[in-house]
């Protein structure tokens, strides 16, 4: 938009005066918004779209499943850390341009995960694909920053949080469809292949619908390289022996988890040190302090970690347990993703309404859903056993829907500007390192039950189900003290100016601070049409009888 259309906006009254170039809407920014939403909705697929495949992947390469576990797990780790540094890259590069950058290497790692010969050159393949999805995702939440203000920003978040959830929800149905659509042992590398195609048509709709955006330059940016490679090798510190626990590794391994509570607390301590020299962490430690921040992004971890397992579990039961086909297997969980999709559209409407009460909702939603699921699947087998988990699919869904979305807006809402792009990389990293120790959590406990009971599948994937189902209870646990402790910090409403029962008048009233406490804002000195401050005069109570005679 030129000059003229911005001093014409301002003329009409639509843009205040200060309002800067970059503060008027851009006329294509729904456009621009629908085409990254489109790439993102790809990469954040390829998170559970590998579930349904990877039964196949294990007979393909003739792998055990501990191994085959790390192109989920490893996909989900290396896109959580790559969140926040690539975010940083594209305030000096531009957004456009990371976004491009970042989509050509996805369809080019996707090319090269499908054509992976073995198992450790497909994990390599799916580390490498993991780190240009991070270089993705981050893209789309600066450029809602910068093309969207207002009431327009608030939905532009909100369809980027029903897109990560209908992205999760769908992949193995839609990795179901590939399958039964490919044919013979290697049929699962089209689920990779598939990226390439429509990452080719993302690409040619980007250059032409994404506008151009002006980076900060390198000087303005801080990596903080070392940050991410001690919380990744903490976490992966943290994974190791859970993945390996089908092989002893709980018992040969854990010494790695003092291993992951070293290099947490080296972490901590870095990015503290970090703040203290003026340079930009990975995880700013003051977001600790923006009332609502820290709880919304615990509880955002705690229900991926519940959630994201599941669809690896459930593609586990129902093609090696019940002998379901890839297609069967995608459909049979199809209601959880009908369920997302009809209420993730409701809740961006009724999250300013609602407000935390909306995740409690959601969370309850889910945990009676995976609840009822468990113990149907406990005492049903074979055809009726897809029929049998409709409705606690269905149930379970519709409270998916109204957790992921609402919850990210809510996390982000008290946050001050300055600190909004670090913010959202934050929680989507936190986010992502759930999914990962979800992944390898669920399984293991999957893989050792089934061992225990001599493979009896219909106990394993219960008692699975019901250890997800406990932890997206302890996040509702925690939304539930999140809603009391904001109800003990609300600041009580002024009484209306003008009633007589009222000693404090309105603009006075107590406001809160990022820290929770109320303070009185100063008083605002009133100014003659010259500018000049003039002094604070006592307001007068006058009779009736006055007020008649004034003229």
């Amino acid at each position: 938009m030129d000059d003229s259309a911005v001093a014409d906006a301002r003329t009409e009254g639509r843009v205040r005066p200060e309002l800067s170039r970059l503060e008027v809407a851009d006329p294509g920014r729904w456009r621009a918004l629908a085409v990254t939403q489109f790439a993102a909705f790809m990469v954040l697929l390829d998170v559970s779209i590998v579930n349904v495949a990877l039964p196949s992947i294990e007979r393909g390469l003739a792998v055990p499943a501990a191994t085959a576990q790390w192109v989920v797990s490893g996909y989900a780790l290396a896109l959580g850390l790559t969140l926040v540094p690539a975010g940083r890259l594209g305030d000096s590069l531009g957004r456009r341009r990371m976004f491009l950058i970042a989509l050509a290497a996805f369809v080019v790692t996707s090319a090269l995960t499908g054509a992976a010969p073995s198992m450790g050159l497909l994990i390599v393949a799916r580390l490498l694909q993991g780190v240009a999805g991070g270089m993705l995702i981050p893209q789309n939440s600066g450029l809602i920053q910068e093309l969207f203000q207002g009431a327009e920003r608030g939905r532009a978040f909100g369809i980027l949080g029903s897109t990560v959830g209908l992205a999760t929800a769908a992949g193995p149905v839609i990795g179901g469809l590939i399958l039964a659509l490919t044919r013979g042992p290697d049929n699962w590398r089209w689920v990779f292949y598939v990226n390439v195609p429509i990452g080719l048509v993302a690409l040619i709709l980007a250059t032409r619908f994404v506008p151009s955006t002006t980076g900060a330059g390198w000087r303005a940016t801080h990596l903080d390289l070392l940050g991410s490679l001690l919380l990744g090798g903490a976490v992966l510190s943290l994974l190791i022996p859970l993945v390996d626990a089908g092989s002893g590794g709980l018992n040969r391994l854990w010494l790695l988890w003092g291993v992951a509570a070293l290099l947490l607390a080296v972490f901590c301590w870095w990015e503290l040190r970090t703040v203290q020299r003026g340079r930009q962490p990975l995880l700013d430690p003051r977001l600790a302090r923006t009332p609502g921040y820290p709880a919304g992004s615990v509880i955002g971890m705690v229900y991926f970690i519940g959630f994201t397992g599941i669809w690896l579990v459930l593609a586990l039961f129902l093609q090696d347990g019940l002998d379901y086909s890839p297609l069967r297997s995608g459909l049979a969980v199809t209601p959880f993703a009908l369920g997302v999709a009809a209420s993730a559209v409701i809740a961006g409407r009724l999250v300013s309404r609602f407000g935390r009460w909306l995740t409690v909702y959601g969370l309850t939603a889910v945990v009676v859903g995976l609840t009822a699921t468990a113990l149907v699947l406990r005492h049903t087998t074979g055809d009726a056993a897809a029929w049998a988990i409709v409705g606690p699919l269905l149930v379970a869904g519709l409270g998916g829907g109204m957790v992921t979305s609402p919850n990210m807006a809510l996390t982000l809402q008290d946050v001050p500007v300055e600190m909004a792009g670090a913010a959202g990389g934050a929680v989507q990293t936190v986010q992502r390192i759930g999914a990962a120790i979800g992944t390898a959590v669920l399984a293991t406990i999957f893989y050792h039950v089934l061992l225990r009971t001599g493979h009896d599948y219909p106990i394993a994937v219960s008692d699975t189900l019901l250890a997800a189902a406990g932890f997206i209870l302890l996040a509702l646990l925690m939304a539930l003290a999140e809603v009391t402790r904001r109800r003990r910090h609300r600041p009580k409403r002024p009484a209306p100016e003008g009633d007589p029962n009222s000693t404090r008048r309105t603009h006075d009233a107590p406001s809160p601070d990022p820290d929770g406490a109320h303070r009185r804002p100063p008083p605002q000195p009133r100014s003659d049409p010259d500018g000049v401050p003039a002094q604070r005069s006592r307001r007068v109570r006058r009779s009736p009888t006055q007020r008649a005679r004034r003229p």
